[in-house]
């Protein structure tokens, strides 16, 4: 049993009926929408050029009737589109509560595993991102999916954050586009093919989604602030991470950002919470306030402590690899990692202590 969740338009109904349109041949599939009418969900399908014959629809919330569905079709795949519309009149409580919701998965779940039924639930989310709902809801089912991306940029990340059957926090890739979701087999360099040529303020790091190495564009802006209070702004990125590293900046390297607003973005609408972009964060910020770019060809990582220094970071080697196959002449990284080094590298790789010294190798 799967869950996958997202927001609103996001494009998550899309990926299911493109799923259901990949399983075409192996059996039927029992499509149940509490939010979207037949005729929707038909002129999706028509837009998606979807072509499976087996594909059934329910227009139905009561969860008894799609119960007795499912028993009666004995489908390969049931989708339930969502959870929070479901009710059972077993219980009193509204339709999306956490009584409700934990009732109707249960019982769902009771279905379908006794017929050896995959089943994909698909959930609302809250405002800070997760799944609405009891906590429950994932800890009962198998995988758990969340599909992320700002609406107005075609970029979309599929991502694991459980999975009974192989590793979590894996990650595909895709972009929306007029035809539905369509694979990106390098993420990496679709997200750093718009670049200009060497404009201050930019810098190339390198995150770890899953087991894959990501190069993505960090792009700073400090300007001096019209207000008596400087502000901060960060997309992407956590803001309070932001701000910690502008005072390690303030404090460790001498640059008087106290007059100037920072404005950081992470090109192409990604979310990245690992600190190994922390180095990046700095070196982007102090390129923008010195106006002196940062070599094109150059790719920098590590995690940055209050002290100043730049710590260790984890699966160097992949990242290393992915930087060279991308075609990057030098890389900066914490001197800890460079010590452990094994492999040769066409790159240069030059490791640093601490951010006088990473500011000092690549801007001067």
């Amino acid at each position: 049993m799967f869950c996958c969740g997202g927001e609103p338009g996001i494009g998550k109904s899309t990926l299911i009926l493109q799923i259901c349109d990949k399983v075409k041949g192996e059996g039927k599939v029992l499509y149940v929408s509490g939010e979207e009418s037949a005729e929707q969900i038909k002129m999706r399908a028509d837009r998606l050029h979807i072509n499976n014959e087996d594909i059934l629809f329910l227009g139905e919330t009561d969860i008894d009737i799609v119960n007795q569905a499912i028993i009666d079709n004995n489908p390969k795949l049931v989708i339930i589109d969502s959870i929070q519309t479901m009710y059972s009149e077993e219980l009193s409580a509204a339709a999306g509560s956490v009584s409700q919701v934990r009732e109707i998965t249960s019982q769902v779940m009771r279905v379908c595993k006794s017929r050896a039924i995959t089943t994909i639930i698909i959930g609302h989310v809250t405002k800070e991102g997760n799944i609405a709902g009891p906590r429950v809801l994932e800890h009962m089912v198998d995988t758990v999916l969340y599909l992320e991306g700002e609406r107005y940029f075609s970029y979309r990340i599929l991502r694991g954050v459980k999975n009974r059957f192989g590793s979590t926090n894996e990650i595909g890739m895709f972009e929306m586009r007029e035809e539905g979701m369509c694979e990106i087999t390098n993420p990496s360099d679709v997200l750093i093919s718009e670049r200009e040529d060497n404009p201050s303020g930019s810098c190339i790091v390198s995150s770890m989604e899953g087991t894959r190495p990501i190069l993505v564009e960090l792009q700073a802006l400090t300007a001096q602030t019209a207000f008596g209070y400087a502000k901060r702004t960060a997309n992407g990125i956590d803001f309070n991470r932001l701000s910690l590293l502008i005072a390690v900046l303030e404090k460790k390297a001498g640059l008087m950002l106290g007059t100037q607003d920072v404005y950081l973005n992470v090109a192409g609408g990604l979310k990245i919470n690992e600190p190994s972009i922390d180095l990046g964060i700095i070196m982007a910020t102090t390129s923008s306030f010195k106006n002196s770019p940062i070599p094109k060809d150059m790719v920098i990582m590590g995690e940055v402590g209050l002290t100043g220094e730049v710590r260790r970071i984890n699966l160097i080697e992949k990242r290393l690899k992915e930087a060279e196959r991308l075609g990057f002449k030098s890389c900066i990284i914490p001197e800890s990692n460079k010590k452990d080094l094994k492999d040769k590298y066409k790159l240069d790789i030059i490791g640093v202590g601490n951010v006088k010294e990473a500011i000092k190798k690549a801007i001067g």
